[in-house]
This record gives C-alpha cells, structure tokens and sequence, in this order.
C-alpha cells in the first residue's frame, strides 16, 4: 500500500457524503468510479443481482471465478495510487458483490486485496448468499434462530431497513409458495451480534426475531449478509433488489429504476368474437369448422360497462388507455338504428381516459391474405410470384380517418402514437417474416413515432424504417386474458383446451410446445378462473410492474364486458403492490409514447456504456459524469442533491422510492454532469 493511500485509511476517509465541517479532509478524498465488481460464481443470487444491476443501468464488471483465464485480484486491479484526471489515489469500483463472504479463501493473496481495497476506500461489499454463523456478525441458528424453507413465510423490514436503503418498501415481504410440492426458498436466520444491523428479519421460536438481511461492520469494513437463497424472478427478490443497489451503491450510482403499470384495452367501440366451447374454436376463424365465416354472438361493452370502468378507474387510481376503432362504433351504431349507447357514455367520460389511434376499422395491414389455406398465407401476384400488400394509401387512411374520427368527437388523441390491429404491417411469423413496406411510409403520412408491438413475438424496441422519420415500436405485454371470452367460464374452458392434455380432453397443445406445461388437471370451469388463472396472471403481471419494466400490457374491450374479468386481475396486481411499497413509490402509469422514449434512452445508454464511452466517479461529495454528446444518462442520488448550472445550482431529478433520480445531461455550456451531494 503506498503511503498516501495508508494515510487515507488511516484517517477513515471513506467514498461517503463529506460534512462541510471537515472540507480539508475532503480536499484528499479519493477518485471513486461509478461501476460495481461483480465476483460471479454462476449461481442464482449473484445472477439475480447482476440482473438487477443491468436492468436498472448501473455499470459493473464481472469477475468470472470459472473462468481459468480471468484476472487475479490485486491491489492494481481494484485502484491506482494517482489517477491522472484528478491527481487523487482511484478506487475502480464503489462496490463489490460475491456470492458469499469467502470466496476466495480466508488466507489468500485475493481475500487480503479485496480486505485492503475495501477498507482503504470504503467501499461496501454484498455477501449474496450465505449462512448465519459468528464470521458475518449472526449467531449460528441453532442459538435461538431457524434455518429451513422460507416458502410462504412472511418477514419483516425493520426499523433501521425503512430508515436506510429498503425505505420503498412498507415492512412485511412474503416469500413466494407457487408450488406447495416444491421447496422454492431456504435461508438461515441468525440472532445478530455486535456490529451486526438487522434490516429484514422474521420471528422465531420464543417471540425472537433473527435476521435475514443485515449490515456487518467490522474491521473497518461493511458487508450486507444476505441469509436466503433466491433468483431474479422471485418477488421477494425483487422487491429487495432496489435496496440492496442503493446499499452497495450508498445512495449513489448511474441509472435509475421505477414500478410502472400502464393497461392497453384495445378494440374499443368493436365488437370481438366469442370463444365456442363447444367446438373448441372461435367462429369467424379459418380453423373453426361448422361457421359460415362470421362471428357469432360478438361480445361488446355496454353504456354499463363503460360507466363502471370509469368508476373503477376513480376508485383505483389506475388510467386505462382506451386502443379505439372509431369506423367500428360507426358501423354499430349504422346496424343498431342509428344509436349507440355504449359511445355516449365513453365519449361523455372521454376526459377520464387516455385514448391511443386503433385504425379506423381493424383491417389487417400486412400482405394481403389468402385465407384458402390454414393457417393464411401471403396472397402472391399470379405471374410475377410477388407477395402483395396492403398499399400505403390503405394504411395511411386508416391511421387519418380515425384520427379525424376523434378529432371530431372532441377527443384528446397523440398523434405520434399508434396501434395497428394485430400488430399488422409488422412482420408476423411464420407466413409474414418482413414488414410491409408500405408501413413505414404510412407511419410518416401520419406523424407516428411510435407503433406497438407485441412483447412475445418482438420483445426489443426496434426502427420501422428508415432515417430520421423511422418509427420505433413500443413491445407491449399480452396479458393472459384472452380477447374473445366474456364469462369466467369462457376463459376456464379455452383455458382448459389449450394447457390440458389430450387424454384429460385438452388441444395437447401444451404438451407439444416444449416452451409449454400442461395442467394436471383440468380447471373447474366454475371456480378455475378465480382461483387459478386471474391470481397466476396477476403474479406475472406484478412481476413486470416490479422489474423497472415500462412496456404496456394489452387485453381487449370484450375483458370489461358481460363479467368483466380484467377487474379481479388488476385489482390483486394493485392490492399486492400497495401492501408491498411505501406510498414514497407509487406506480409509475406512462403512455405509449413516453414507454418508446424510455426504452430509446435505455437502449443508447447500453450501447455507450457497452462501447466504454462513459465516465462516472465521485470525489468526497461531487460527482462527475461525461457521456456521448446526446445521450442522456440515468443518475440517482440521495434527497437533497443539486445539479451544478453555470451559475448556481438546482434540486436534482424527481423523488422516488426515497432517492432523487433523472434522466439528464449536461446544463449550458458544460461538457459533464455535476451534482453536488448533501453534506449533512
């Protein structure tokens, strides 16, 4: 260690907030770079952080321990003595995570690096999994703890949690139990002992509590001891990933993260068709036998339905986005002697919803099909073999005309934003492998910027065309409440069809699709909806809205009708998201258009930073960013931070979850970023 670097550890100068009161000490603190290391073992916790970690924005390095030629771990690799920007000793890294306290051996040259590197600089380490034993500040569990399956059990943030870095959360977390036939969670809670701070713990045997997460100081050095095993995709996980970034990062880092939710009802003013259980198809298909091409017995909202969605919108908090097909109202109302009363109450209420472009009468925007064969195939010029489309002009009308349709009503409509129906004009595989080339065209006819996609077909963001009038598609989640069912049992018996097997009288579908698992058993139609499938879906949903994922999900007009299913779905994503966050992070309920500039911004700052084209450090209590000119970069700080203008300063970003956070770039006439962190 060079002698300036001991005298630093000496004086405790650690990579924190520096009191104004001790300016001549931060006048020798560090360079501390904003990139986390990653020390990766191939398991489950540190992949799940790693995810966390990439999902969110924040730059890290992984150290591959199965790797035979990775770097060894040395005082060169972690820091520099003088870094050449600011003349101070570098720390490489805020933050270190490992899969467990020992991973390179108590007496190794790496483990005595890492312990110098960590004192030296204050930099915090994430034990990510590990059991409760006196070397990471827990008694064992046999003295007064419990170790075992944490399925189902519940556990709770503790004082100092909600004071510190779990702050977003409102106290109890519940570990999953999907599968009472499986052991889906184990962990170790430990009775802490000195120097150890609990921040989620559970009740033992007694009335104890022992510890679960919780913060080790010792030797100069602090490590947050994770106790459990999980993966990315358990929420228990991810409702404490949040904090465990802010710990490592101490309330410090590039990227940001938000819980968003935004519902797409597509099909709005059209009828949708109805799922037969007899025959097991939906009449109007290609593939239902027995029908004469028509649907049969469409479902529709009524005036009821919209005034109850309304209400619901009220006393839940949650904006819809109502996907519309004006030219379909139009020919409702033509075949109804001349009234629709479903309109009325929407176009009364038309202030209460956000409304996004559907075309005006849901035509497929593609080639043009050829429905002789099941499944459609590209209709193809009989002499040239040339696939035929749908024409710009035909596109371009549809997109206007129901633009003018809402313009017309009064309606509030973003013209840049768009819906065609099916995705179509988008490449649909099998039969489409490209997009019409007429769409791209159509798109700038019309000023869209922004076009949905479906998530499980095409789940990145990509260019529709080409220069600088291209529009971006916006990946939106389908949500498993199918489009042509109106009843409970409806959905049960589609349900049933598609994930049973063939000898319990199911499609077998599930069992030839390797992506695919049957049921059992079938559902009962009569209580399988709300016991099985509306809780299964809320559950991924909520694991969408909990994995900073801005992306819409979709369902249709026909979920609000008749028995309105989408409601218990969406009423369990709410309630299990407000029983689980602080009101300080409240769901985030963005348009169509901000999702595609979310993912835009996400996608250029993933490509400077994978192209090492960023800066990022702190020293004492500024921080200092330089990116591509352009590129905004995601930053989080603590409350109180200002952003440095060329004269004077401003309050930093917005609040959230506790912390202050924005997508930014440099104010007039500067080349970087600099905020100025609160000293007291």
């Amino acid at each position: 260690m060079s002698g300036r670097l001991a005298v630093l550890a000496a004086a405790g100068l650690l990579a924190t907030v520096v009191p104004s009161a001790q300016a001549g000490a931060a006048e020798q603190a560090p360079r501390v770079d904003l990139t986390v290391l990653v020390v990766d073992d191939g398991g489950s916790a540190v992949e799940a952080i790693t995810a966390e970690l990439k999902g969110s924005g924040v730059p890290y390095r992984t150290l591959d321990l199965n790797d035979a030629n990775r770097p060894t771990l040395t005082a060169a690799f972690l820091s520099e003595p003088s870094d050449p920007v600011t003349g101070r000793p570098r720390a490489k890294y805020q933050g270190v995570v490992l899969p467990h306290e020992a991973v390179f051996g108590p007496d190794s040259a790496e483990q005595a690096a890492l312990v110098a590197y960590e004192k030296t600089f204050g930099i915090p380490q994430v034990d990510a999994y590990t059991w409760a034993h006196p070397g990471v500040g827990l008694d064992y569990t046999s003295d007064g703890g419990y170790s075992g399956v944490l399925d189902g059990a519940r556990a709770y943030v503790t004082p100092a949690g909600q004071g510190g870095p779990f702050r977003h959360l409102r106290g109890a977390v519940d570990f999953e139990d999907n599968d009472p036939s499986v052991s889906e969670s184990y962990g170790y809670a430990g009775r802490p002992r000195a120097g150890y701070t609990s921040y989620l713990d559970m009740p033992v045997a007694g009335g104890a509590r022992a510890s679960l997460i919780g913060e080790y100081a010792h030797d100069g050095r602090r490590e947050l001891v994770v106790s459990f095993a999980y993966n990315r995709y358990q929420r228990q996980f991810r409702a404490l990933a949040r904090g465990i970034v802010e710990w490592l990062t101490q309330g410090v880092h590039l990227g940001q993260e938000r819980n968003y939710l935004s519902v797409h009802v597509d099909d709005v003013l059209a009828p949708d068709a109805r799922w037969d259980t007899a025959r097991n198809c939906t009449p109007g298909d290609l593939d239902c036998p027995g029908g004469d091409g028509e649907a049969e017995n469409p479902i529709r909202m009524t005036a009821a339905d919209a005034q109850y969605a309304a209400a619901w919108q009220k006393s839940s908090g949650l904006l819809l986005d109502l996907v519309y097909n004006g030219g379909q109202g139009e020919q409702w109302k033509t075949e109804h002697g001349g009234t629709d009363p479903l309109a009325t109450r929407l176009l009364a209420d038309r202030a209460q919803y956000r409304w996004v472009n559907h075309t005006y009468t849901h035509p497929f925007l593609g080639c043009v099909q050829d429905n002789t064969t099941v499944p459609w195939q590209c209709a193809k010029d009989p002499v040239t073999g040339a696939v035929k489309w749908t024409s710009r002009s035909e596109i371009s009308a549809q997109i206007r005309d129901n633009l003018n349709w809402a313009l017309g009503k009064g309606v509030s409509v973003d013209r840049t934003e768009l819906v065609t129906g099916e995705h179509s004009g988008l490449k649909t595989l099998p039969q489409q492998p490209a997009d019409n080339p007429n769409l791209a065209g159509a798109l700038a006819d019309n000023g869209v910027e922004w076009t949905a996609s479906d998530n499980s077909r095409e789940p990145q963001q990509r260019s529709v065309g080409t220069g600088s009038l291209a529009a971006q598609t916006v990946p939106r989640h389908p949500m498993n409440v199918y489009y042509n069912v109106g009843t409970a049992a409806e959905m049960t018996d589609e349900y049933n069809w598609i994930y049973t097997s063939r000898a319990d009288g199911g499609s077998g579908i599930c069992e030839s699709n390797p992506a695919s698992t049957c049921l059992p058993a079938p559902l009962d139609p009569a209580t399988g909806y709300a016991e099985h499938i509306a809780p299964q879906e809320a559950r991924t949903a909520l694991s969408h809205v909990m994995g900073n994922d801005p992306r819409p999900h979709y369902v249709h007009q026909s979920n609000l009708a008749e028995e309105r299913i989408l409601y218990p779905v969406l009423d369990k994503v709410l309630a299990d998201y407000r029983e689980l966050f602080a009101a300080n992070t409240p769901l985030v309920n963005p348009r169509q258009k901000d999702v595609g500039t979310e993912l835009d911004r996400r996608a250029a700052w993933e490509r400077a930073l994978a192209d090492g084209k960023v800066t990022a450090y702190r020293v004492g209590a500024t921080v200092t960013v330089k990116a591509p000119s352009g590129v905004d970069v995601p930053l989080t700080a603590p409350e109180g931070t200002r952003k440095q203008l060329l004269l004077g300063t401003t309050a930093f970003g917005t609040a959230y979850a506790g912390t202050r956070s924005a997508w930014t770039g440099p104010e007039l006439l500067q080349t970087s970023i600099t905020l100025k962190l609160p000293t007291t």
